[in-house]
C-alpha cells in the first residue's frame, strides 16, 4: 500500500477541506500515478473534489463514521476493521491512501512507499500529513530535481518504509 500527498515545509496538507495548493504538474502526476487503481480516501477529502464525485478511472473506497453514508460509484465503509477486510481483495502495491489526514495517520504504518511533493512554502493549515522525516522506518530512496510553479519550487520525493505492517495476507 502506497501514500501519496502534497505536503509543505511543515507536512501541512490542507487548510479548510482545501488543498493548500493547486499545481497542475503534481496534478498530472497524482493521475498518473493512481490511474487504473484503488484509492482510499476520507468523506471530507471526497467532499473536496469537483462536485464531490468519486475519482474517474479509480476504484475509490470511502471511509467514513456515518453508517448511513453511500456515495454512487464509490465502496463506502464505516469502520477501520471494515476497510482492513476489503483492502484485502486488492494487492497491495494497487492501493493509494490519498487523505485525509485522519487516513493518512491511520494507514500510514502499513504503507511501504510515499509519494510526496514537498512543497517549499509554509501555509496556514488546520490538516497535517505525518512527519515520515522524524519516523525510523521511513528514508528517503528517491528525489527530483527542483521544480517550479510561478514563484513556487518543489521536489517529489519517493519514501520507503523499511517495516511496514501488514494487513494483507501472507505478507509481513
Amino acid at each position: 500500500m502506497k501514500l501519496i500527498a502534497a505536503v509543505d515545509m511543515r507536512w501541512a496538507i490542507g487548510s479548510r477541506n482545501n488543498l493548500l495548493v493547486q499545481i497542475p504538474d503534481d496534478q498530472k502526476r497524482f493521475r498518473e500515478i493512481t490511474t487504473g487503481n484503488v484509492v482510499v480516501l476520507g468523506r471530507r477529502t471526497l467532499d473536496g473534489f469537483p462536485g464531490g464525485r468519486p475519482l474517474k478511472n479509480r476504484t475509490n473506497i470511502i471511509l467514513s463514521r456515518n453508517p448511513d453514508y453511500a456515495v454512487d460509484n464509490a465502496v463506502c465503509l464505516h469502520s477501520r476493521e471494515e476497510l482492513f477486510a476489503e483492502l484485502q481483495r486488492y494487492p497491495s502495491d494497487e492501493v493509494y491512501v490519498i487523505g485525509g489526514g485522519k487516513i493518512y495517520e491511520m494507514l500510514e504504518p502499513y504503507c511501504d512507499t510515499a509519494y510526496i511533493t514537498r512543497i517549499e512554502f509554509k501555509y496556514d493549515a488546520d490538516t497535517w500529513f505525518p512527519d515520515l522525516d522524524e519516523k525510523e522506518n521511513w528514508e528517503v530512496v528517491e528525489e527530483s530535481e527542483e521544480q517550479s510553479y510561478f514563484s513556487l519550487t518543489y521536489r517529489y520525493i519517493t519514501y520507503k518504509n523499511n517495516a511496514p505492517l501488514s494487513i494483507f495476507p501472507g505478507k509481513q
